[in-house]
Order: C-alpha cells, then sequence, then structure tokens
C-alpha cells in the first residue's frame, strides 16, 4: 500500500455536487492499494496514520498524533498513486490491484481507523471525485506497506 498523509485543517470530497466524506483537523489520506497488499499491511498503514505524531503540542512541536488531538481521517482511493511514468509520456497502472483486490483493503484500513477510535470518513470507491483540502503546515508524508517497507 503506499498513502499519501496530508496534514489538514479541513478537507472533504465530493461526488458531483454531492459532499461524501468530509474532515476538520486531521489526516487527508489518499490512498493506493498494490496487487500483493495483505489484510496485515492494512492494518499497519492504520496503525501508522492513527499514531503518527505530527501535529503540534503546546510547544509547537510535532507530538501529537490524529488521536492525541481529537482529529479525524478521510481516506480516498487514489489508484493513480501506483502508476508508472518511468517509461514514455503514458502512466502504466499495472502496480495497482484490481479493483476486486483493492477495495476490500480500502475499506480494511478504514474499519482499522474506526476500530482505533479514530473518526473516519471516505469518499466514495472508483468514483470521480473532487477533493477540497485546506493544508495545514503544509505536512505531507508518503508512507508505504508491504513489499515497499
Amino acid at each position: 500500500m503506499r498513502a499519501v498523509l496530508q496534514r489538514v485543517s479541513r478537507a472533504s470530497v465530493s461526488v458531483g455536487d454531492k459532499v461524501v466524506g468530509a474532515v476538520d483537523a486531521g489526516w487527508l489520506v489518499l490512498l493506493g492499494v498494490a496487487p500483493a497488499d495483505t489484510p496485515a499491511d492494512a492494518g499497519r498503514l492504520a496503525d501508522k496514520v492513527a499514531g503518527l505524531r505530527a501535529f503540534a503540542d503546546a510547544d509547537g512541536k510535532m507530538n501529537l498524533s490524529v488521536q492525541d488531538i481529537g482529529g479525524g481521517v478521510l481516506v480516498v482511493s487514489q489508484f493513480t498513486l501506483l502508476g508508472d511514468c518511468r517509461k514514455g509520456r503514458r502512466p502504466s497502472f499495472t502496480g495497482a490491484a484490481p479493483p476486486a483486490v483493492a477495495e476490500p483493503l480500502y475499506e480494511r484500513v478504514v474499519t482499522a481507523l474506526r476500530a482505533l477510535g479514530v473518526p473516519t470518513s471516505t469518499g466514495a470507491f472508483g468514483a470521480d471525485m473532487r477533493i477540497e483540502l485546506v493544508n495545514d503546515g503544509p505536512v505531507t508524508f508518503v508512507i508505504e506497506t508491504g513489499a515497499g517497507e
């Protein structure tokens, strides 16, 4: 799995004119699933997202997690994170899992975050989505689990 975490003061995702997911302070997680990813990878990723200490404490240092600040997570599927742009001018997406593999693992990440007590909302898997966000910092991390760890 490959995830891009963006610390946000707010973010939302819409399909058409309808907002399907939103979060105030917390993480926007763009999530790509590879064919070899496993449920264990999903659990490790959720644990990392919930516990990553990248929010400011009283001294302005990155010492708090999204759990510590009572923030939320907005998880959006994004197979293009696994696109390969090394050859030619058109990306190859052979490194991305097919929807039948990716969707259950995406849902597993969401379920694991919720089980950790993190308020979690989502986009609509496989839909054409529009994301609005206000970066906080900006603070952005790329996290990989599985073979890319």
